[in-house]
């Protein structure tokens, strides 16, 4: 039963520091241009080859 006392608040703050991540990401922008990275893999950089 002790256990429960420690895992339960636990839970409850790792759940909300999660939402709390998404919320930041969502406000930051971060979702705004999912189809760029889709087609930037298309993309042929002979750059990087040395």
């Amino acid at each position: 039963m002790t256990a429960l006392s420690v895992l339960v608040p636990l839970t409850v703050a790792m759940g909300a520091a999660g939402l709390l991540a998404f919320l930041w990401s969502m406000r930051s922008k971060q979702y705004e241009d999912l189809d760029g990275a889709a087609e930037r893999i298309l993309l042929d950089d002979d750059d990087d080859i040395g």
